[in-house]
């Protein structure tokens, strides 16, 4: 695998849900602080980093992508020693139950559970269970126990390791913010065409927060977003949406953003003149930073080139690496085609 494979994988291993995101800043402040030209951390807890090119554009250029990952926060403790908790994001309940989660920042071990099956009736089988149905289970005998292990508040994300597939598919965690960190990270320590800003996002997963305060204070005229798209090619899916192993995803419109039209055909062109297969999601599901950086100030011309990722926001998420090389390519083109008519 590539060193940029590499980098994700370290990326994905670490924890980092919305708003407890400081290990994968620490590990992208350490990679990036030698290669940049500034790096400040906002108040938010995003990472903006800036790297001087051979010119200067006309307006600033901000390549995005999110550190967080979804997760859950711990909200009671019970007297029998179960945890109970809130979702941090959008997750799927159907695919939680019987996942291991390691909580805090001690990495203290649980399992989510819920009534077995041999107690529950047949309605509630035919059911998806309430987030107040499921429970993390520690192993601890009673409330207090659990309490010398884990507090209130404190968050919990799930263990996702790393398991290589066929046809270089790849099974991790957080694999939609974390490939696009990685790529950008690997960019970074690269000769660059334009000066550009990459800023590495906090709290996406809820909202899109970080990308905003990061939009307002950049003031970008084009701001890019890479990160994950929603793949649909299970067969339940029936092949009617984005794929991974075909390419950039490039969308035109999600559920929140029109893309820039000027952008979307530059970046399409790009792909096709230098045999870089990419796809759109016909399905305009989900919303990225690019809803917040466009809606910035008096607006700001945005686009996305995403990585097709199935079982999206779920402990075992599965993306393809070929994938991450061909975003990784069709961002140096695109800033090098900048260089020639945005400076």
């Amino acid at each position: 695998m590539s060193q940029m494979t590499d980098t994700i994988q370290a990326l994905c291993q670490l924890p980092g849900p919305s708003g407890w995101e400081d290990a994968v800043r620490d590990y992208l402040c350490a990679e990036a602080k030698p290669y940049a030209d500034e790096l400040t951390v906002d108040p938010l807890g995003s990472v903006l980093v800036f790297k001087r090119g051979r010119k200067s554009p006309r307006k600033p250029v901000m390549l995005t992508a999110h550190m967080d990952e979804a997760g859950v926060i711990i909200k009671q403790i019970e007297e029998d020693g179960f945890l109970r908790f809130a979702f941090l994001g959008s997750i799927d309940r159907r695919v939680v139950i019987g996942k291991r989660v390691w909580i805090g920042k001690n990495r203290v071990p649980g399992v989510i559970g819920m009534k077995p099956i041999h107690l529950t009736s047949p309605s509630e089988r035919q059911s998806i269970p309430q987030t107040k149905e499921l429970y993390i289970d520690i192993g601890a005998q009673t409330g207090d126990e659990a309490r010398k292990l884990v507090a209130c508040g404190e968050y919990a994300v799930f263990d996702g390791q790393i398991i290589p597939l066929q046809n270089d598919m790849i099974r991790m965690k957080a694999i939609e913010g974390r490939a696009g960190c990685g790529i950008l990270l690997t960019l970074l320590k690269e000769e660059l065409p334009i000066d550009t800003w990459f800023v590495f996002t906090v709290q996406q997963e809820v909202g899109c927060r970080g990308a905003f305060g990061a939009a307002f204070k950049l003031h970008p005229g084009i701001g890019i977003v890479v990160e994950g798209a929603a793949a649909a090619d299970s067969p339940a899916g029936a092949r009617k949406g984005c794929a991974p192993g075909r390419g950039p995803v490039i969308p035109y419109q999600d559920g929140s953003t029109i893309y820039d039209r000027g952008l979307f055909e530059q970046i399409t062109g790009l792909a096709e003149a230098n045999g870089i297969p990419w796809q759109v999601n016909p399905l305009l599901s989900g919303r990225t930073d690019a809803s917040a950086i466009q809606r910035s100030r008096e607006g700001c011309r945005v686009a996305a080139i995403s990585a097709a990722v199935r079982y999206i926001r779920s402990p075992s998420c599965v993306g393809c690496t070929r994938d991450f090389e061909q975003m990784a390519a069709l961002l140096r083109l695109l800033l090098a085609d900048l260089e020639v008519k945005y400076v």
